[in-house]
């Protein structure tokens, strides 16, 4: 693990030292693949609540204290 902080401070320290047009890329790049990775995830997670409800896992209410009791 302390490999990690020292590699992460090194990152870091060398990200500072950049030309802000470099920053400014940089800062892009990690939206649009922290974007992905979330889709990715919200993808993973519907098609598991898809499988769950095709097996009948899921349980659906509008009575409030129903679903309080569900979680």
């Amino acid at each position: 693990m302390m490999r990690v902080r020292t590699d992460f401070s090194h990152l870091v320290d060398s990200v500072y030292k950049l030309p802000i047009e470099f920053k400014e890329e940089l800062m892009n790049l990690l939206e649009h693949n922290i974007s992905e990775i979330r889709r990715d995830e919200m993808l993973k997670s519907y098609n598991e609540a898809k499988a769950e409800q095709k097996e009948g896992k899921l349980k659906f209410s509008a009575n409030v204290d129903e679903l309080m009791g569900m979680l």
